[in-house]
């Protein structure tokens, strides 16, 4: 596996315990077996039922990964180089040279102080810099600062004062006779000048007296006591640069701190940017790419536009769900590496072989625990503990039509290793479901919603378990509202929501839907809207069946 790349185990949206803890466990699993990368990941809200559990039981609940359409966080790879604003225009070269691979284009995203960007370095910019600068029909002056000429000529400091200080300063070469240099001096402005001299101390003395931005001499020339102590009762600069006059002229102009010459028009790009949005900008931007950083401005990467068309840095691996429907949104866009699941299979396809595990049973937690016992991997008590959760609610407790000889003996297996009694448990977990019903009609209805297709046309089923269903049946002009609201917003044939009465086993059928549908729900009716359905308590096995029927009945 590439060691570079992030594989999410995840379940279906809208997620139910059995989905949050599955992809809790088999991440878990992974990550003891070497896949480092591997993170358990969860495409909604969590129940009060799931979120009862992981808190119960210490267990950290899977992050929460809203969609995965494709944005740039996806597709950059490795550690970003940065340089920071206050470094050399030879530092930027030196680094740039160093650490970019040659097939990469030459870039660098200049950032302040606290690692915030603030332009880009690029060759293209660089050599509008030089361009500009060395024009010998016109006088340039280049912003330095002492502490930055020091370390570009890897000078010998005499005498520094405001070494910090970025200055536009202009530089003067002391190689015409004495009276013609201070003539030419004089012409200038000398308090900005950068003057380069050799061994003769008049021009020393004289730049010193009248105040130069400062003395620089080159070739490695000694200074005399006298201008030194003049140096620093005047306060002027005095450094010694090691080489000729001309590499010294030549490295000051590349001591000018890199955030002066970089190019800010060249876009920040968020790490939540879809890509979609980014190809247009990254088509015209200097090397053909973009800086990529955080919702704080700091730099986190750099996206080329070769990368767009490799392979994203994330793999997907499902449990609990193998239609891309039910999937997190975006995730046909990802290698998907693994499929465990008990659903039924749908229009399901990948270009390549993948380990897709689908089993009869009554949750994919008895799947996973299966797995952990086939592999022998160690369990931890407390993810023994939501995986017996997972089997527990998917199952009702191990009551539900869909409840198999596996189920059981996964649970008690389970219910051993993390010393834990299943009947008890069972009630625990079905009083931490029953707060449902004090949710809004809204968040009731997208509870472990699935979306199915058949025959062309979609429809959505939710799923509720209570001990108490007449207090959302005292509820319904509101929850149908809700399934209307649904309905319309995706133009599906109907939107529907059971829910499970845990005690006596039954459930009601809460739908909205288009008239063409509605007229064929021959089911018993409870009152207008909802119907009772006597002894159903499994939408997968039981409801699941019906409504397709109900479908293709339409012609």
């Amino acid at each position: 596996m590439d060691e570079e790349k992030t594989v999410y185990v995840i379940g279906h949206r809208n997620p139910d315990t059995d989905s949050v803890a599955s992809a809790a466990a088999y991440a878990a699993l992974k990550q003891a077996q070497g896949m480092r990368s591997c993170r358990a990941a969860r495409a909604g809200n969590l129940s009060p039922q799931t979120e009862y559990i992981f808190e119960r039981f210490g267990v950290s609940v899977p992050e929460y990964l809203p969609d995965l359409v494709p944005k740039a966080l996806h597709y950059i790879s490795g550690p970003v180089v940065t340089i920071p604003a206050e470094a050399s225009l030879w530092e930027a070269l030196e680094r740039m040279q160093r650490t970019i691979p040659e097939e990469n284009p030459r870039v660098l995203p200049i950032t302040d102080a606290d690692g915030k960007y603030r332009g880009m370095f690029h060759n293209r910019g660089f050599a509008n810099y030089i361009t500009a600068n060395i024009n010998p029909h016109k006088k340039s002056a280049f912003p330095v600062s002492m502490d930055l000429l020091i370390r570009t000529l890897r000078a010998q400091p005499v005498a520094v004062f405001n070494g910090a200080e970025v200055k536009l300063s202009p530089i003067v070469v002391a190689a015409e006779p004495d009276d013609y240099f201070m003539a030419h001096l004089e012409d200038g402005s000398p308090e900005d000048s950068l003057v380069i001299a050799g061994d003769r101390k008049e021009i020393q003395r004289h730049c010193i007296e009248r105040k130069v931005r400062a003395l620089i001499l080159s070739n490695g020339h000694d200074v005399d006591d006298d201008i030194k102590a003049l140096a620093e009762k005047n306060r002027v600069p005095v450094i010694v640069s090691p080489y000729d006059t001309s590499s010294t002229a030549m490295l000051i102009i590349y001591s000018v701190p890199v955030g002066a010459i970089g190019d800010a028009s060249v876009p920040l790009v968020n790490t939540s940017d879809h890509i979609h949005r980014i190809r247009g900008p990254i088509s015209h931007a200097p090397s053909r790419c973009l800086p990529v950083g955080d919702d704080e401005g700091r730099v986190t990467g750099i996206l080329f536009e070769g990368d767009l068309i490799k392979e994203p840095n994330v793999e997907l691996i499902l449990v609990d769900h193998n239609e891309f429907s039910q999937a997190v949104e975006g995730a046909e866009n990802y290698h998907i590496r693994e499929v465990i699941d008990h659903h039924r299979i749908g229009a399901f396809s990948t270009r390549y072989p993948i380990t897709f595990i689908n089993r009869v049973v009554g949750a994919t937690c008895t799947i996973i625990a299966g797995l952990y016992r086939e592999q022998n991997a160690p369990l931890k008590k407390e993810i023994a503990s939501i995986l017996l959760c997972g089997i527990l609610a998917d199952t009702l407790g191990l009551k539900s039509a869909t409840a198999t000889a596996a189920d059981r003996e996964a649970a008690d297996f389970l219910a051993s290793a993390a010393g834990l009694e299943i009947a008890a448990l069972a009630r625990d977990i079905q009083a931490a479901a029953n707060r449902v019903n004090e949710r809004p009609a809204g968040e009731l209805t997208a509870m472990d919603m699935k979306e199915y297709t058949e025959r062309g046309v979609t429809f959505s089923v939710s799923q509720v378990e209570t001990d108490n269903p007449q207090s959302l049946l005292d509820r319904k002009n509101e929850i149908i509202s809700a399934l209307e609201k649904t309905c319309a917003s995706k133009n599906h044939l109907f939107s529907a929501l059971l829910v499970t009465d845990v005690l006596a086993l039954d459930s009601f059928l809460f739908i909205s839907g288009k008239k063409s549908f509605m007229g064929q729900v021959l089911i018993p009716r409870n009152e207008d809207g909802v119907y009772l359905l006597k002894g159903v308590v499994s939408r997968k096995k039981q409801l699941m069946p019906l409504l397709s029927e109900l479908v293709m009945n339409m012609g």
